[in-house]
């Protein structure tokens, strides 16, 4: 694969493809979506209902139907948010890409930090970290924190890369960069599958800090232990064998 240009500039009128993986968060869905429409740049909103058995599916068409930006793929039944973000970019039609849980726990606000270094022809890819000390942010569950800071060590190490948060939701990218990719991982294991491959592209990337209101596990926060174990072989998987 011939490596990436220099990244250039985007023209003012650029499109934004926001990637919207969604499972089972009726609660916090409709205020989600408000704060993504209320940013400022011109945007498509790319929802995957990933198999919901909650009242999701039924809020994500009434609000469809009333916004031809948003746009609604449906998998029949939960696959996990690697396959709902092979879903999506395989939709996804704007020169950026940025990828959305739909928990709140990350805030559409920070868009315009984190597509800075993208408008201004600075990087390929921008991750908003958690841990870069500036902004608000609720305090973490400490052994997710712990397993953070471990999961983005072992990561670095392999890629090479200096990052402080792989494991965030908030990664931003050039469309040509995303056309590049083909996931692979079904369930978490995408973050550190994304970075191995960012890695291998040898992407410009540019971290900036953004203000996280992490769940507890009674709010619905759905990744586990479990996930943390996948993440590592992830992490040894895509640097060595895919």
């Amino acid at each position: 694969m011939p490596p990436l240009p220099p990244p250039a500039p985007l023209p003012a009128d650029f499109l934004l493809s926001v990637l919207v993986p969604v499972f089972d968060e009726s609660a916090t869905l409709r205020e989600l979506l408000a704060r993504v429409q209320a940013t400022p740049q011109r945007k498509e909103i790319v929802v995957v209902d990933d198999g919901s058995t909650d009242a999701t599916g039924a809020i994500l068409r009434e609000l469809a139907a009333a916004d031809p930006s948003i746009r609604l793929l449906r998998h029949e039944r939960n696959r996990g948010k690697g396959a709902s973000l092979r879903t999506a970019f395989a939709a996804a039609r704007g020169d950026v890409w940025l990828i959305q849980d739909a928990d709140l726990e990350y805030s559409p606000e920070d868009y315009p930090a984190l597509l800075r270094p993208l408008v201004e022809g600075k990087a390929h890819v921008v991750y908003g970290s958690r841990f870069l000390g500036s902004g608000n942010a609720r305090v973490h569950i400490y052994v997710h924190y712990l397993g953070n800071k471990l999961l983005t060590f072992l990561s670095n190490l392999l890629t090479g890369l200096g990052l402080t948060d792989m494991e965030t939701c908030y990664k931003a990218m050039r469309r040509e960069v995303g056309e590049r990719l083909a996931i692979r991982s079904d369930d978490f294991a995408v973050e550190p599958e994304l970075t191995a491959k960012f890695a291998r592209l040898q992407v410009r990337l540019v971290e900036v800090p953004v203000r996280y209101a992490g769940r507890a596990f009674a709010e619905g926060k759905k990744i586990t232990w479990v996930d943390g174990l996948r993440a590592l072989w992830a992490i040894v998987r895509f640097r060595f064998f895919a």
